[in-house]
C-alpha cells in the first residue's frame, strides 16, 4: 500500500525537530503578478529557520538542503530581509523549473520539517483529501495554520497507522511468524501509548491492548498482501476457495498463539519463572508450567507449589482438553486463560466440577453470569498468586 504525500509529511513531522505549515498565498505562488520573493514565513515561527531572530536594519541568511515531496533535493536559502522598509522572513532559491510555486498551487498546504540545522523536508499538499488528512492527524483546524505544529497533539490512531505501516514495509517475509507479530504489537503499543507500567499495575488492560494491536497489524498486513490480488478477481471458484482457505487457516493459527505470546510477556515483565510448552506425561504440553519443568519432575518439590495454565482464545468446547495435561496435578485446580466473552452458567458449573478456574481479562468478567463471576480470576489476580507462590 503506497503512502500518500500526507502520510509522508506526517511521518516526517513526527520524526523531525520542528514542523511548520501554512496555506500558500497568491503572493507565494506568483498569482498576483508581483515580484516573487519566495515563501513567506510568519514571525512567530522563525525558529524553524533561524535559532536567533534577525535584526532590523540587517539582512541575514543561511543555505540548507531541502528534500521536496520525498523526491528531489535543492540548495535553498532562508533569508531575513531587515533593511529598508522590509521586515520579513522568506524561503528562496528553489532552482530552475521548480514545479510547485505556480498559480495552480495557490491554497495548497505547505509543510516544512526541520531535521537538523542543515537539513529539511518539505511537502505541498494540493488536494482536499491530503490537506484534511494532515490537519486532522495533528488536530489542527484550517484557521490554526501559519504556525509551528505541536507534534504531541497527533492522534494516537494516526501514530498507530504509521507505525503499523512502517513495520509492514520493513518485513522481508510475506507473513512473519506469530512471535514476531506479537513482539511488534507490544513494541508499537509501548511506542504509541507509553503504558509499559501496565504490565505490573494493570496486566488485564495491557493484554487486551496488545491483542487488539496485533489484530490491527494482521488486518493491515492482509490488506497489503492480498488487496491487489483480490481486486483483480479470480479465474475460477477453486482459486477463490484456495486463497480463502489459506487466509482463514493463517488467521486461526495466529490467533491460537497470540494469547500465549502476550501472557509470556506479562509473566516475563513480572519476573515470574515458568516453562512454556513443557512436556509432561504422555507427551502432553501444558501451555505454561510454574515454576518450571525441572520442578515438576523433582519429586521433592512440593506439589502444592506447582501450577499449570492453559491459554485458549475461546473455550466453550475446548476447555476439556486441559483436564489431563499434568498427572501430578490431577487433584489440583486447573487454570484456563481465555478471551471468551461469556459462557453459560451450565458450562461454568461443569468447569467447577472439574476444578477448572477461568482466568479472564478483568473487563470481560462482567459478561459472564452474574451469580458465577466470583469464581473467575482476573489476570492480575493470577499474576499475584504465582508471584506469592514463587516468593516474589
Amino acid at each position: 500500500m503506497s503512502k500518500t504525500y500526507a502520510d509522508l509529511a506526517i511521518q516526517a513531522a513526527i520524526a523531525g525537530q520542528l514542523c511548520y505549515c501554512k496555506f500558500l498565498s497568491a503572493n507565494d505562488t506568483g498569482k498576483t503578478g508581483g515580484h516573487q520573493a519566495g515563501i513567506y514565513i510568519a514571525k512567530p515561527s522563525i525558529k524553524i529557520l533561524f535559532a536567533v531572530p534577525g535584526k532590523k536594519g540587517e539582512n541575514k541568511d543561511k543555505w540548507v538542503k531541502v528534500k521536496w515531496q520525498n523526491d528531489f533535493v535543492t540548495n535553498t536559502r532562508f533569508i531575513y530581509y531587515g533593511k529598508g522598509t522590509r521586515n520579513e522572513y522568506r524561503i528562496t532559491n528553489f532552482g530552475k523549473s521548480f514545479p510547485f510555486l505556480m498559480p495552480e498551487y495557490t491554497g495548497a498546504l505547505f509543510v516544512l520539517i526541520k531535521e537538523d540545522e542543515e537539513t529539511y523536508q518539505a511537502f505541498f499538499l494540493n488536494s482536499d483529501e491530503e490537506i484534511e488528512s494532515f490537519l486532522s492527524a495533528f488536530m489542527i483546524s484550517p484557521t490554526e495554520t501559519n504556525c509551528l505544529i505541536d507534534k504531541e497533539k497527533i492522534l494516537p490512531e494516526k501514530r498507530t497507522e504509521l507505525a503499523i505501516q512502517e513495520f509492514i514495509n520493513g518485513l522481508s517475509d510475506d507473513f512473519p511468524t506469530s512471535d514476531v507479530m506479537s513482539v511488534a504489537a507490544r513494541n508499537i503499543c509501548d511506542k504509541i501509548y507509553n503504558h509499559s507500567e501496565y504490565i505490573y499495575t494493570n496486566p488485564d488492560k495491557k493484554i487486551i491492548e496488545w491483542i487488539n494491536m496485533e489484530y490491527s497489524i494482521f488486518r493491515a498486513l492482509e490488506y497489503t498482501r492480498y488487496s491487489d490480488f483480490i481486486s483483480r478477481g479470480f479465474s475460477n471458484v477453486d482459486e477463490f476457495v484456495n486463497v480463502a482457505n489459506k487466509v482463514l487457516n493463517r488467521r486461526k493459527s495466529r490467533a491460537g498463539r497470540s494469547l500465549e505470546h502476550h501472557l509470556a510477556a506479562i509473566f516475563d515483565g513480572n519476573n515470574i519463572t515458568y516453562s512454556s510448552q513443557a512436556v509432561t506425561e504422555g507427551n502432553k504440553k501444558p501451555d505454561f508450567l510454574f515454576p518450571s519443568k525441572e520442578a515438576y519432575y523433582d519429586i521433592h518439590f512440593p506439589t502444592e507449589a506447582l501450577v499449570t495454565l492453559a491459554a485458549k482464545t475461546t473455550c466453550k468446547d475446548r476447555w476439556r482438553q486441559i483436564l489431563n495435561e499434568a498427572d501430578r496435578l490431577k487433584g489440583a485446580p486447573k487454570y484456563l486463560c481465555t478471551l471468551q466473552q461469556g459462557i453459560s452458567g451450565a458450562q461454568m458449573d461443569e468447569m467447577m466440577v472439574e476444578n477448572v478456574i477461568l482466568v479472564v481479562p478483568d473487563p470481560y468478567i462482567s459478561l459472564y453470569p452474574s451469580d458465577r463471576q466470583s469464581r473467575i480470576w482476573s489476570i492480575a489476580r493470577f499474576v499475584r498468586y504465582i508471584k506469592e507462590l514463587e516468593g516474589k
